[in-house]
């Protein structure tokens, strides 16, 4: 039983994580992190008679990516999250003696089921465990690994993560499995299963198989690996058409580069790709990203928001990790995804603060009346041709430290969005490179424009385009000052600001609840 949660021995190097996690300035306040110690992937998303179940990649006993557990949180609004026991411990012996690494809940006839990958040495194969009825103890299963080997005859860069559905109808209901993988020499990889019990499974093929030898070093190199592949459905009728969607985080000897994903139609064997696209202009900063269907029929999605700063840093702070602010996914009207945090959030803004509509100065003006670091800022912006508009956040009196969100239309009408965070920090060790991706504009050149601000963590949204990142200023509290400008015409139709509520009650969070 895996809630047998005895620490293990040399436990005590965990003490104090959560007590200085707690007084960590970078530490966000509205995304949810672990209570000290280590957050990776967004595992078993599910909305479970009315909860939302969050579990995650977790180390309580240290900063650092080592013997991987899964957390757990609830929440019943999204917005607050409460943790639970820790659900899956690595064993002392069998195939998870090395870590439970990132898997999927299904309903497995009632009976929540986890599929994750254990990790033993080398070897990371498909693991099951069944759960009580309120999700809380988990018990592994005794023929684990379920998966004995990757598929005979095949040299791979790796094995492991999983997207698990039923398909069918009636009596012909099979389930069916992706395991992220990658085809040395070719390129990454979903490899298809399917089973009746979860238990026994028969290897199919590979659903679809990227080129790495294509666009290595672009921002759309889909790598040698695909990590956390995520199958779904969107569109009208997402039962009988729409568009289908496979997520996935490229991944090349051990460096985590960024989530992408293919449209395209899944039928019979195979996915067929229309086309593929960018999914966070952030990179590694949105990462592993995993989705499901909550009971009000909206595709809500979760990444990890990597740290950019030093492990020497993290280690001393006691914690690393962010997830993500839950998102809504729907199609876009040009055939990608549009993502927005869920509307539940805004149950957190505090003290709203509006800007009149006009002109905008260059190259930008302070409002004194917005300032912080933790704030929701809405606006609505019209971008002449040739026109750039700055928003500038956690800016320092003096204007050492701030980091700048830039939208930008040019002379033939084409959209940008990019982050410049080469102000964001004096600290050199920190990350501080740019980042950008295309922003699609109607011929208005309209741009609905949302930024939320969570100390280190920082999520924009842009016409339904997502930008993650972190910054991590060296005078905390003095960075708070926001401003707003532009080069050439641009008209500002809106601008809202809230000072946003912590998400948590005061105090540390025990790490091993």
């Amino acid at each position: 039983m895996t809630h047998d949660l005895t620490l293990p021995s040399g436990s005590h190097t965990a003490e104090g994580l959560a007590e200085r996690a707690l007084r960590d300035p970078h530490r966000p306040r509205f995304h949810f992190t672990s209570p000290g110690g280590w957050l990776n992937d967004p595992n078993g998303l599910s909305h479970w008679n009315g909860v939302y179940h969050l579990f995650y990649q977790y180390n309580p006993l240290a900063a650092a990516h080592h013997r991987i557990h899964w957390g757990h949180a609830t929440s019943t609004d999204l917005v607050h999250w409460a943790d639970e026991p820790v659900a899956l411990v690595p064993g002392s012996d069998g195939p998870d003696r090395d870590g439970c690494w990132s898997g999927v809940l299904v309903d497995d006839g009632g009976v929540p089921t986890l599929v994750y990958s254990g990790r033993h040495g080398e070897h990371e194969l498909p693991c099951v465990a069944r759960g009580s009825a309120d999700l809380t103890y988990w018990t592994k299963d005794s023929a684990n690994p379920v998966i004995t080997a990757p598929p005979e005859g095949v040299d791979i860069t790796a094995f492991r993560d999983h997207c698990v559905w039923r398909e069918g109808s009636g009596e012909n209901t099979v389930w069916r499995q992706l395991v992220g993988s990658g085809i040395r020499g070719v390129g990454g990889t979903a490899f298809l299963y399917e089973s009746d019990d979860l238990r026994s499974w028969r290897y199919v093929g590979p659903l679809l198989t990227g080129d790495a030898s294509q666009n290595r070093g672009e921002l759309d190199w889909t790598g040698t690996m695909w990590e956390c592949v995520d199958l779904f459905r969107l569109g009208e009728d997402e039962e009988a058409g729409g568009t289908d969607v496979l997520v996935f985080s490229a991944w090349d000897a051990g460096t985590t580069h960024h989530p992408l994903y293919w449209t395209g139609s899944y039928q019979g064997d195979t996915f067929t790709p229309t086309a593929l696209h960018r999914l966070d202009y952030g990179g590694r900063y949105f990462y592993a990203p995993q989705s499901t269907r909550d009971e009000h029929g909206r595709r809500i999605m979760f990444g990890w928001l990597q740290e950019g700063r030093t492990d020497e840093a993290n280690a001393q702070a006691g914690w690393c990790g962010v997830m993500s602010l839950p998102r809504v996914v729907t199609l876009a009207t040009d055939g990608g995804l549009h993502q927005a945090p869920v509307p539940e959030l805004t149950a957190l803004r505090r003290e709203r603060v509006e800007v009149a509509p006009g002109r905008l100065a260059d190259p930008y003006s302070r409002l004194p009346a917005v300032r912080g670091e933790q704030l929701d800022i809405e606006t609505t912006l019209r971008l002449g041709t040739g026109a750039t508009a700055r928003l500038v956040l956690r800016e320092t009196p003096d204007g050492a430290e701030r980091t700048v969100v830039e939208v930008s239309r040019s002379h033939d009408g084409a959209g940008t969005l990019r982050l410049h965070r080469e102000s964001s920090s004096l600290d050199p060790t920190v990350d501080t490179e740019p980042r950008y991706g295309e922003l699609p504009l109607d011929p208005d050149g309209r741009v609905d424009l949302r930024v939320l601000v969570d100390h280190s963590a920082l999520e924009i949204f842009a016409n339904g385009r997502a930008l993650t990142a972190r910054i991590y200023p060296t005078r905390p509290d003095e960075a708070v000052g926001v401003g707003i400008g532009a080069d050439g015409d641009v008209a500002l139709e809106r601008f809202d600001a809230w000072q946003m509520a912590s998400a948590f009650t005061d105090g540390p969070r025990p790490l091993w609840p």
